[in-house]
């Protein structure tokens, strides 16, 4: 006879074991879920972060935008007072030579007063041109100051293309000469040439004036001498003042006394003719046997 109690203790133990099983098996699934989203959640930043390192390389490797360089013509005047001119001069040829530049045309000229001005034009490197333009307005008392800036960056660029596409139409020309076979080609690709040539020159002429005013900065200064002070004298009289004076007001009365004596001397010498012949005539009335 079979003892009822192992048959319910074997069901227990089978449901302790189904039970610990499906545990298991739930934990194992979650932690894979768990593992999954982990990796799905790495994948995408490693994908973001690589996108991130294509965007930043592609933008490192991308190149700068070029900046033109602007051709600007810088012309400035200065009208500077100073106490002696020669030596402002010399200053400011100094100055202008320590600086790269060079001292062009020089007019000197002397007032009724005699005031000396010095009228000079300074080419100075356009880097410089801040530089030099302080020390001269500093040689003295400034009196006037203009400062002009032109751009000519547009005029500089057209400039040198048409140097180019004329150069090329040089080439094209000189290259039909080579072929050309009849005179009369020759002939007139010769003219061709010569025009096209003509043009050139005028262009390049031009390049270098342009470069030479937009390399080269012009001041244009004046240079005028200070009036001399003079000292302030006391305003009341001495003895030798006095005497000064009064000398001055005798010489004074004297020449105004010859004036009139030579205003009057005709006159008088008339008047004393006339007299002298009236007194002639009397006397000779008066006298005994002054009748005739």
């Amino acid at each position: 006879m079979r003892h009822p109690v192992r048959p319910v203790l074997a069901g227990l133990l089978l449901a302790c074991a189904l039970v610990l099983t499906g545990c298991g098996a739930g934990d194992d699934s979650g932690g894979s879920a768990g593992d999954s989203k982990a990796d799905l959640g790495s994948t995408a930043q490693d994908a973001a972060g690589s996108a991130g390192a294509k965007e930043s390389s592609g933008r490192g490797t991308d190149k700068a935008p070029t900046l033109t360089v602007n051709h600007i013509i810088r012309t400035a005047s200065l009208t500077v007072q100073v106490k002696d001119v020669p030596k402002a001069l010399d200053e400011a040829r100094t100055t202008t030579e320590n600086a790269g530049g060079y001292v062009g045309n020089e007019t000197t000229t002397r007032g009724s007063q005699g005031h000396e001005r010095t009228r000079v034009v300074l080419r100075v490197p356009t880097e410089k041109y801040d530089e030099v333009l302080t020390d001269l307005q500093g040689a003295g008392k400034l009196l006037d100051r203009t400062a002009k800036a032109q751009d000519v960056t547009d005029q500089v660029v057209d400039v040198d293309s048409r140097i180019k596409s004329q150069r090329a139409s040089v080439a094209r020309v000189r290259e039909l000469m080579d072929r050309a076979t009849k005179l009369s080609d020759v002939v007139t690709l010769e003219g061709e040439l010569s025009s096209r040539e003509a043009d050139l020159e005028a262009l390049l002429a031009q390049q270098a004036s342009l470069k030479d005013r937009t390399s080269l900065a012009t001041i244009t200064l004046s240079l005028t001498e200070t009036p001399v002070k003079k000292a302030a004298k006391d305003d009341t009289p001495g003895f030798v003042d006095a005497l000064a004076g009064g000398w001055h007001v005798f010489v004074t009365m004297l020449r105004w006394i010859a004036l009139a004596l030579g205003a009057a001397l005709p006159f008088a010498a008339l008047a004393a003719l006339v007299a002298f012949l009236w007194w002639r005539v009397v006397r000779r009335r008066r006298t005994p046997g002054g009748e005739a």
